[in-house]
């Protein structure tokens, strides 16, 4: 578990300019239990291309939507800790079922800004016609505390409904995005869905906007969707700005992948999903 405090990263930073600069440049620690969190850092990139990142696929426990929230809160502790032992500035939890089961304890035990991911519910209700939301989550998040708290919070006069899509984020990580089987789920996840009038649709997985076209196919023009990966590249970067943590240089930024399940067909899925050839690292 990361208590170790690193108050070296979050004491006031020295005036003196050469100093500042290697503090900012330090990267920011990008995760998920697989490779839905790429949608993060692929926005992260493109917003903040001088930011250097590490990325983390905990693909040997996937889905954390299947698993227990003590055993989501250790590996989120892990992987936190590793990211502090390579002077990570800032961490980004590019997973909402570990945002919802884990971040709260881990914001506790470490001093540098943590970012989480939680589904775009207020502005979903706000922009609803029908007044009929629903979100898309695993099972982990169906269940925790905390979620239901947010879309009881946020729901306001709208019929919210949480969607569970057992089954999806496995097909992902196979890279089976675009088979039949995966049609066929979300066909199953979403129908129920259009027959209650849902307008708007939360994709309340990192993972799922890799089949958002899917989705979208599914639904028709008329049904909005919603994802979170730009709400999270902004607060990233109002949290680095707040903490004076902006990488000032004027070189683009390095991004090194890591997986827990390396393999050359991780290698392949990662470059599949990035759009260029990577290198990926075995974690940890």
């Amino acid at each position: 578990m990361p208590t170790q405090k690193i108050a070296d990263i979050k004491a006031p930073v020295s005036t003196l300019k050469s100093e500042l600069q290697t503090i900012n440049a330090e990267p920011i620690g990008i995760f998920d239990s697989g490779v839905g969190g790429l949608s993060i850092a692929q926005c992260i990139n493109q917003h903040l291309p001088n930011e250097n990142l590490l990325y983390v696929a905990d693909t040997l426990y996937a889905p954390y939507g299947e698993k227990s929230s003590e055993f989501i809160q250790q590996r989120v502790n892990e992987i936190a800790q590793w990211f502090i032992e390579r002077k990570a500035k800032a961490i980004v939890v590019a997973c909402n079922t570990a945002t919802v089961n884990a971040i709260d304890q881990l914001r506790k035990n470490i001093l540098i800004p943590v970012i989480g991911v939680e589904p775009a519910i207020k502005p979903a209700v706000n922009l609803s016609k029908n007044k009929k939301v629903a979100i898309l989550v695993t099972k982990a998040t169906a269940q925790n505390p905390r979620f239901l708290a947010l879309v009881a919070q946020y729901s306001q006069n709208s019929d919210v409904i949480v969607q569970p899509c057992p089954g999806l984020v496995e097909l992902i990580e196979q890279d089976k995005k675009n088979a039949s089987e995966c049609k066929l789920m979300l066909t199953g996840y979403l129908q129920p869905l259009l027959e209650k009038g849902v307008d708007t649709i939360v994709l309340g997985c990192t993972h799922y906007p890799l089949v958002k076209n899917l989705i979208n196919e599914i639904c028709g023009n008329s049904v909005v969707i919603m994802e979170t990966a730009l709400p999270v590249t902004e607060q990233l970067q109002r949290q680095l700005a707040l903490h004076q943590l902006i990488n000032t240089s004027n070189n683009l930024g390095t991004t090194s992948f890591y997986s827990s399940k390396c393999c050359a067909t991780q290698q392949a899925l990662f470059n599949h999903i990035w759009q260029r050839p990577l290198q990926l690292n075995s974690y940890p």
